[in-house]
């Protein structure tokens, strides 16, 4: 499984406004795919343009440390389907009354409908004991790794192919299942294949289970809680977190303790 020499093309830096359009657009366009898979196979070529672009993804002190378990087999995807009814079960337990009848009504996966289901992990070790710029923030190595999560949702979407993530999964137990080690971290189990459409919106927001909040709504400006940009503001903007930071360590006259 790889690409051929010719599949990269690098530009000059910059992108012609179709090439941007695009980009936009499978980000605005991705759904977190449960229902509709075709029975269409996805080529290993196909497959690992999607694996290539998820592995090009950023990485703290460039560890790199995903891997993907791809499976294609009827038996394998049959064994975690059984888990997730086991799991998905115990989470219904949690809701009352409409809430619980609109949880059971979701559809929550497509594990045995997708041709392709991918398992990704993250070896925690990867890179030794010191990666650079991971020392004060241990877990930089999970970041990287959803990074490499959303290449691969975004890339599938351009080849036209659905994605959907599996959350309801005891992921102890599926490690055995798959036969990863214990020192490595299963992070996602994702469904993928082709679909009939794309919703418009997505499943959960159309079947009122959440709404999408407005992004004006989650923006501080210079510090959490200023919701205004300081051109837009009459006063002198403040900073206080950060005078509450400068104010550690100091007495009530000011000196450093």
């Amino acid at each position: 499984m790889s690409l051929p020499p010719d599949f990269m093309i690098f530009g000059n830096g910059q992108f012609s406004e179709p090439e941007r359009a695009a980009v936009y657009r499978a980000i605005f366009e991705r759904r977190d795919v449960r229902k509709n898979y075709l029975p269409t196979p996805v080529a290993d070529d196909v497959l690992a343009r999607i694996l290539t672009a998820a592995h090009h993804a950023g990485s703290v002190g460039f560890m790199q440390p995903w891997d993907f378990v791809v499976i294609r087999q009827d038996a394998t995807k049959r064994a975690v389907k059984q888990l997730f009814n086991k799991t998905n079960a115990e989470a219904a337990m949690r809701y009352e009354g409409p809430r619980a009848s609109l949880y059971r009504s979701l559809k929550l996966e497509g594990i045995e409908e997708a041709p392709v289901n991918i398992g990704v992990t993250c070896s925690r070790q990867r890179g030794g004991k010191h990666v650079l710029g991971r020392s004060t923030v241990r877990d930089t190595d999970l970041y990287s790794t959803c990074c490499a999560i959303q290449n691969l949702w975004l890339a599938a979407r351009a080849e036209g192919i659905g994605v959907g993530w599996v959350s309801i999964l005891d992921h102890g137990v599926l490690k055995q299942a798959l036969g990863i080690p214990r020192s490595v971290k299963l992070l996602a189990y994702l469904c993928l294949g082709y679909v009939s459409d794309f919703a418009g919106q997505p499943d959960l927001e159309t079947a009122g289970w959440r709404a999408r909040t407005p992004v004006e709504q989650l923006i501080h400006y210079e510090s959490w809680g200023n919701t205004m940009r300081s051109d837009e503001r009459r006063d002198t903007p403040t900073h206080e977190g950060l005078d509450k930071i400068r104010g550690r360590g100091q007495n009530k006259t000011g000196r450093r303790l």
